[in-house]
């Protein structure tokens, strides 16, 4: 009976404060409760439950997050402002945030996983469970999408708006509402055409993409034999994940050639680069066991 008390307590409290509108007095009310305690009020008032993730210290927010149900946790991340987004997947331990992906549509996670910080990132995709040196582990959701309905103009608006932070804008990628891969577009087609000109007149259906699976050195031979600098990536239903470029190609190749060629050397592969190593570990590193 206690218990119950307290509950329509919390809820009361909650209710007075949202009606005082007085945003601090929120918030410290919220940081100062249990965290499950938060959970029952975000059952309680659904229309408030991004506000009150939103009130909460990240910290915490976090920990309420992980405990909620899916139904809750997918429909706060629909309609949480995306900054708060950010900030909550990139608090989320990386089993938690994992778990409550692999739950969402493949399409979906492709724009979440655009928001993550790269070491979180490349976490994240390891523990999606892409293999080891597959395009999975490498690929990068930093690139334009347009849909074929869009005009030449709405491209170019798109490009403006979110050109910024992707790895190239040589190709410009055409999806479907479902996140499935149409084409891909030269840069120069778009300038070419008339503002008023529809992508799928533009379109040929014709492109090359790479699986989230292919592994590194079938994917140097589809660059090879293409002469690209990026690549699309999908999965087995077609839905585009991200790409890879020419530049994480080599980086990966470099890598896997500098180990090998220290182990040619009878040495322990370096765990930093050559010049960095300071005399005397890079002595030990040669030295016979």
């Amino acid at each position: 009976m206690q218990s119950d008390l307290d509950e329509i307590s919390l809820q009361q409290q909650f209710e007075e404060l949202i009606a005082a509108e007085d945003k601090l007095a929120i918030q410290e009310f919220l940081n100062d409760q249990n965290i499950s305690d938060v959970a029952n009020l975000i059952y309680e008032n659904e229309e408030y439950e991004c506000q009150i993730i939103s009130q909460l210290s990240i910290h915490r927010a976090s920990g309420v997050f992980k405990i909620l149900e899916l139904s809750t946790q997918k429909r706060i991340i629909k309609n949480l402002p995306a900054i708060k987004t950010t900030e909550l997947l990139n608090e989320l331990p990386a089993d938690d945030r994992v778990a409550f992906l692999e739950e969402l549509p493949t399409s979906i996670v492709r724009d979440l996983i655009k928001t993550l910080d790269p070491e979180e990132r490349i976490v994240t995709l390891e523990l999606l469970g892409y293999p080891e040196n597959s395009m999975g582990r490498i690929m990068t959701p930093d690139y334009v999408y347009v849909y074929e309905e869009n005009t030449v103009a709405e491209v170019f608006e798109t490009i403006r708006k979110h050109a910024k932070g992707s790895e190239t804008i040589d190709v410009i990628y055409v999806i479907n509402d479902k996140g499935e891969l149409l084409d891909h577009i030269r840069i120069r087609d778009f300038i070419l055409a008339r503002p008023e000109t529809k992508v799928n007149e533009i379109m040929d259906g014709r492109f090359i993409a790479l699986n989230v699976n292919d592994d590194q050195e079938s994917a140097s031979e589809v660059f090879k034999m293409n002469n690209r600098v990026a690549l699309p990536v999908i999965d087995n239903n077609n839905i585009l994940l991200g790409i890879v470029t020419i530049d994480d190609i080599l980086w990966v190749a470099e890598e896997e050639f500098s180990e090998d060629i220290q182990k040619i050397g009878g040495t322990e592969a370096l765990d930093q680069p050559y010049l960095d190593m300071p005399f005397w570990k890079l002595i030990g590193k040669r030295a016979p066991g």
